[in-house]
This record gives C-alpha cells, structure tokens and sequence, in this order.
C-alpha cells in the first residue's frame, strides 16, 4: 500500500526522468558499461520550474462563494486579512490527494504558527468531502466546486475537445494568497509528495521578504529637541527671602 501511496504521491510529472552518462554527478552510481543512467526527477525542482512560468502572481485573487463540507459557505473575502493556502485536487479518496491532505493536515499546526489557513478544493460534493475527512482524519478545509467556477477562474480547470467531443480534468495547483488578497506564489503543477513541506517553506520565505518591506517603509522621526535649562544668577536663594 506504502509504495501504491508513494507512487500515486509523484503524479504524472514523475515521467520527465532525465538521463546522463555514466560517471557524471555525484549521486549517479558506478556503471561500467558507460551506458546512460536514469535519474529520479527532484520534486522540488520540477514544481519550482513549472513555478517560474506562472504570470498570475501579484495580482488579486478571484474572489470564490462555496459549501465546504459542513454545507456552509465559504468564501475567499473569509481570510482577508491573513494569508491562505489555496489547493485545487481532483478527486477525493485518490492516492495522490490523500497524499497531500494527509500531509497538509499534519503540518496544520505549523501553517497555524503562521497564521495561514489551508483550504482544498475539488469538484466532490460536501458529502464526499465528510467522509473523505472522516476516513483520514483530515483537518483541512475541504470546499466544494461541482460547477467549476472558482476552478475556471484560478485556471485549475482545463478543457480539450478530440472528434467533437470536449473533456475537462482538474490540474492539481496551488495558491498563495497574502493578506490584502493578492496572489504571492503559484505552483501551476504540484507532486503531492512533500508538496505541504514545500509550502510552508515558501509561506515563510515570503513573510519575511513582506516584513522586510514593510520595514524599511517605515519613517522614524528623531526625538525632538530638549529645551535647554533656564540659566540661573548664581546667587543662592535661601528659603523666605
């Protein structure tokens, strides 16, 4: 089942294997025969990659309204003021998205730390989503988008008509969006394998770079100047007098 999950976990990008030859690159093993060597691809790497192509960053995050799994409304103007992790997922109760729920719930706490929440999105109906989390034990938010409006509007949702017949699927992305709204990273393509790590790390790194900013905007003011002390004669007054 560990390596079905682990599988499922690297997704369809885990095809773009490179190859070198033989003796080259530290971690490459030994190979006589000077045949080429294939090598696992780095998830860090292939998301950052896929991340640098991204031209949604810095603007404002479409606004969203729709039922999370308790079948009460939610909407993206619900964390103004705090920074929010966006995730959009396939399906329910897949490896690769019980990989990814399973680890941004254990490292909730940590995004709490950083005032951030953790909202996952899909198509599945509130009814699936309870008992997805149920199941896993998931703490995360869990929204639902059976018509795909927030996912049209995020681009997480694709369409190809082959023969006259036209098909969707989800693409599995992620969204910072900070405080005033805005959108501060985005990973268009995402390996659910360590993904909540790589989050998290990101989220901290663009906290400071924020604080940072937001420092050195600040105007500090010198102290004003004292008033100099009233010069006195010098003769000793002595009480009565």
């Amino acid at each position: 089942m560990q390596n079905a999950l682990t599988i499922a976990c690297i997704g369809t990008l885990a095809a773009c294997v490179t190859t070198q030859p033989a003796g080259e690159g530290d971690k490459l093993p030994p190979n006589p025969r000077g045949t080429a060597v294939r090598v696992a691809p780095d998830p860090a790497k292939m998301e950052e990659a896929a991340a640098a192509s991204s031209k949604v960053v810095g603007k404002s995050a479409p606004e969203f309204v729709l039922l999370d799994m308790n079948e009460k409304t939610a909407k993206l103007s619900d964390y103004k003021g705090k920074w929010a992790v966006l995730y959009f997922y396939p399906r329910d109760d897949t490896p690769g998205c019980v990989c990814e729920a399973t680890e941004f719930t254990d490292l909730l706490w940590r995004f709490h730390r950083l005032k951030s929440s953790i909202v996952g999105i899909s198509p599945d109906s509130p009814e699936s989503h309870r008992k997805f989390a149920k199941k896993y034990g998931l703490q995360v938010s869990l929204l639902s988008d059976p018509k795909k409006q927030a996912m049209r509007r995020y681009g997480a949702w694709v369409e190809s008509t082959v023969a006259d017949t036209t098909q969707g699927r989800v693409v599995r992305s992620t969204f910072i969006v900070d405080p005033e709204g805005n959108i501060a990273y985005h990973w268009p393509e995402v390996i659910p394998e360590g993904h909540a790590e790589r989050v998290r790390a990101r989220l901290v790194t663009l906290q400071i770079a924020r604080n940072e900013a937001l420092l050195s905007k600040v105007v500090v003011k010198p102290a004003p100047d004292e008033p100099e002390p009233e010069k006195t004669s010098g003769v000793p007054v002595t009480p009565g007098s």
